[in-house]
């Protein structure tokens, strides 16, 4: 097969074709999940059915039905279907699809160019669709399973619309495997195979959402039993090795770190526990979370309860000494502990906010007060002369002593809630306060 017939062919039709390819719906109605795209009235199946072409992304996960769907708009819209690998291809390739489609043009036909895996390619060859999308050429079709806005140029996101595909659900896939074993010409009809209720429960939940991996692992099953029946330990031992969807640099991952994160911030523990070991199943550096609880330490817990900081640098020394699984058991703990602990964001506020007065004010002197003095010019200079010192002061405190800059006013930037230690801080602070009002200062 040479280079462009394996990039523009169609369907394989042979006898060695997929389970999941040669089960690929060819109606709408076949489709299984997508509701909320192909429901009775939703804009995307009235377009498609009242042959209203129109450029988009379908973006949704692996196995969801992005390749099937753009294939059946182009049969419904009796279109030609022009198919591009982003893995595979390169600016030649969609210069050679091009001509291809303005062949048609001038046979009065329609094209639809369908690009897999559209996020692997660079600005370049995004640009490079532009000019054909905006004079009709093509109607562009991509498929990814990245964040379009991430990985896909602003040009090319505003002259298509996104639709984005949900996971398949365990009782969607469930439907789709029991199709795949009543279908005599497609499907695995012909070989009388056998499975319970309960072990095509656990191919849907092994699937994690993937219609095209469902239908696979059904296939292997059914290769690999002996007398026709699939049980759990047939299943077990063909998804042996399955992993669940992370990625470690793009969109699943920092959906899944901020899931963490907020589980920790809204006090629900057992969800946290659950963020932190989905993301370590699915390959996450486990350092790498440790560095986050120590930032969630400080953003949501801070001196309401100054020893979840303790912990969290404590868990992220035992898994750099321990490595993992070993260490694991300790991010776990510093995370719970995190989770139930007393939150207070006021830490986290007054930094910003001197952050921003840092801008503001920019090169503000220190106070001549507050100056070091380490030489005889600095000290007649009046460098630290008029500074008081605080252990010699009642209750070692300087009542009324101010040690902003001169050029701007006094702060009040951390403010204490009403939580955990911070209570007590508060209550500190406040006595303070009172004794520098007393003492005649202002603000």
């Amino acid at each position: 097969m040479t280079q462009e017939q394996n990039l523009f062919s169609s369907t394989d039709s042979s006898e060695w074709q997929p389970l999941a390819d040669r089960m690929r719906p060819q109606k709408i109605d076949d489709i299984v999940g997508q509701e909320h795209l192909l429901g009775d009235e939703k804009p995307l199946r009235q377009a498609i059915e009242n042959n209203k072409l129109h450029s988009l992304i379908l973006w949704g996960p692996p196995g969801t039905g992005k390749t099937t769907l753009s294939r059946m708009i182009a049969n419904y819209c009796d279109a030609e279907f022009i198919s591009l690998s982003a893995v595979l291809s390169g600016v030649k390739d969609i210069r050679e699809a091009v001509n291809r489609a303005q062949l048609y043009q001038q046979q009065g036909k329609p094209s639809i160019l369908f690009v897999d895996e559209v996020h692997r390619f660079n600005k370049s060859q995004q640009d490079a669709f532009l000019p054909f999308v905006e004079d009709g050429t093509i109607t562009f079709i991509g498929a990814t399973t990245e964040n379009p806005s991430f990985e896909l140029n602003n040009a090319l996101l505003s002259r298509a619309r996104v639709y984005v595909l949900k996971s398949i659900s365990e009782e969607d896939i469930t439907q789709i495997l029991k199709r795949a074993l009543a279908d005599k010409e497609n499907g695995l009809g012909n070989k009388n195979l056998s499975i319970d209720d309960e072990s095509l429960r656990l191919l849907g939940q092994v699937a994690d959402g993937d219609a095209r991996r469902a239908l696979n692992l059904l296939e292997i099953a059914s290769d690999l039993t002996d007398n026709n029946i699939i049980d759990k330990n047939t299943i077990s031992n063909i998804s042996a090795e399955n992993v669940r969807r992370f990625d470690n640099h793009g969109e699943a991952f920092y959906d899944q770190i901020s899931a963490l994160h907020k589980s920790v911030r809204g006090s629900a523990p057992d969800a946290a526990l659950y963020w932190l070991v989905r993301m370590l199943d699915g390959g996450c550096d486990p350092l790498y979370v440790a560095r986050r609880v120590v930032r969630m330490a400080s953003e949501d817990i801070g001196n309401a309860d100054p020893r979840a900081l303790t912990l969290a640098m404590q868990a992220w020394d035992v898994l750099e000494r321990l490595g993992s699984p070993e260490g694991e058991l300790a991010l776990a703990q510093a995370v719970l502990y995190l989770a139930s602990a007393a939150k207070s964001n006021a830490v986290y506020n007054a930094y910003n906010q001197a952050k921003a007065d840092v801008k503001q004010y920019a090169s503000a002197e220190v106070p001549v007060h507050l100056r070091n003095a380490p030489t005889k010019l600095m000290k007649e200079l009046g460098y630290g002369k008029e500074y008081r010192y605080a252990h010699d002061e009642p209750e070692a405190y300087a009542a009324g002593e101010s040690y902003f800059p001169d050029s701007m006013p006094e702060q009040n930037y951390y403010q204490p809630v009403e939580r955990g230690l911070e209570i007590k801080i508060k209550e500190k602070l406040a006595y303070l306060r009172d004794l520098d009002h007393k003492a005649g200062k202002k603000g």
